[in-house]
């Protein structure tokens, strides 16, 4: 298991990063059209979306928004994160 740090405001530097890498299934399209209430059929149905402007399923955007929190909340800056954002 991977011990989740916290950066705090002042300890962030110019220059430093923090990414996670994600392969999109159509199980997680599935998941996520689940858990958001976004049943939009040019997620869920290949029919549908082989018609569309995309030519085959799409994932949400809103999951690669998700994708960001994640980074946030879990690698830069880390737990505590709000806290940061609303620093006066």
């Amino acid at each position: 298991m991977t011990m989740i740090e916290n950066h705090t405001y002042d300890e962030i530097q110019i220059g430093d990063k923090a990414s996670i890498i994600r392969i999109l299934t159509e199980k997680d399209i599935a998941l996520f059209a689940a858990m958001s209430g976004d049943v939009n059929p040019v997620h869920l149905d290949e029919e549908y979306a082989r018609s569309s402007l995309f030519h085959d399923l799409i994932g949400h955007g809103m999951w690669s928004g998700a994708l960001i929190s994640t980074v946030l909340g879990t690698q830069l800056p880390g737990p505590g994160a709000q806290s940061i954002c609303h620093r006066p």
